[in-house]
């Protein structure tokens, strides 16, 4: 079992249009779609759309038809009956694949919708082999909130604890790598420089100047860290060693949730006990899949690219090399 946990979902809708965005001016759409969205709902999509048993945790409330989205969309789901309809998010993407992106902030979240919201995340978390806190934070809720879900989780299974992967960005993934001791990070590049304060040394090929960054973070503050490159693939760090994947020619479509494809990508990889290097594999296919699509569709496993996705070790890796996580 994978649980995901959406702080603040949202209603993605796309735009496509057949030319390049013209602010200021009027322009015909091609069509558009409506997707369940936010980044752990749009794991939870891709996971069980590749079979796999997986529960997304959410603040819903009983009114908003957004639980009927996730329910047509096959992915099981807790909503923690909470006021405040999900938020609604605008895409809109030419047929280059350039996206432009209006995100509207969501619901308020009180110190009691904080609480609630974290004791349903510890149930669920029960028995889960990986729990992932992806998204940002709705308003009202503390850069430190998933630290908190993390110690709660932690603190109520002990060793049963699932392991956790963190996908945010900004003060919320500063604070879990300062405080919170993930198994696993996804941030891509610019994100894991702003977390360090540091610029990638651009002298050095970037999966190389990704490893240096990185490991000033793995194993130390976080077991492992995912660092997706968009068209230059992936780095994955781990304890044990460090390797970068290129992904297949992909004609990009739209780039949003392609990194929250390649989180589960990875994922479904890592409970399948397959090897880092199969699991980044996994990850690059992903996240290209969903590149190649629409919106924010979830890849299915007939969708991922069948071209080869060479990967490489950036550092001889230990024998005892795991993909992340402290559960056998």
């Amino acid at each position: 079992m994978i649980v995901t946990f959406t702080a603040n979902p949202s209603l993605d809708r796309t735009v496509s249009l057949a030319e390049p965005l013209r602010t200021g001016e009027v322009q015909h759409a091609l069509g558009a779609r409506e997707d369940a969205g936010g980044k752990g709902i749009n794991v939870a999509r891709v996971l069980a759309a590749a079979g796999a048993e997986t529960l997304a945790v959410l603040p819903l409330d009983p009114g908003d038809p957004f639980g009927a989205l996730l329910t047509n969309a096959g992915v099981a789901h807790h909503g923690v009956p909470l006021a405040g309809v999900v938020r609604a998010n605008l895409t809109i993407a030419d047929a280059d694949g350039v996206t432009t992106k209006l995100n509207l902030p969501g619901t308020v979240r009180t110190d009691a919708d904080a609480a609630a919201i974290t004791a349903a995340v510890v149930e669920a978390a029960a028995g889960a082999t990986w729990l992932v806190l992806a998204g940002s934070l709705a308003p009202g809720l503390p850069d430190g909130f998933y630290v908190e879900v993390i110690r709660a989780v932690r603190s109520r299974w002990g060793t049963a604890s699932p392991a956790i992967a963190v996908d945010t960005s900004g003060p919320a993934l500063a604070a879990v790598v300062a405080d919170g001791r993930p198994d696993l990070i996804k941030p891509n590049d610019d994100e894991l420089a702003s977390l360090v304060g540091a610029a990638l040394d651009t002298s050095l090929p970037l999966p190389e100047a990704v490893l240096a960054v990185a490991r000033r973070l793995v194993p130390t503050r976080v077991g492992a860290a995912l660092v997706t490159l968009g068209a230059d693939g992936a780095v994955l760090v781990t304890a044990d060693g460090a390797w970068h994947g290129t992904p297949p020619p992909t004609r990009v479509r739209s780039t949003v949730g392609a990194g929250d494809s390649s989180l589960a990508g990875y994922l479904l990889a890592a409970i399948a006990g397959e090897t880092p290097a199969d699991a980044l594999r996994s990850g690059i296919r992903y996240g290209s899949a969903a590149a190649a699509l629409d919106g924010t569709v979830a890849p299915t496993p007939e969708d991922l690219p069948t071209g080869d996705v060479p990967v490489v070790p950036l550092e001889t890796p230990n024998t005892t090399t795991t993909t992340g996580g402290h559960r056998d």
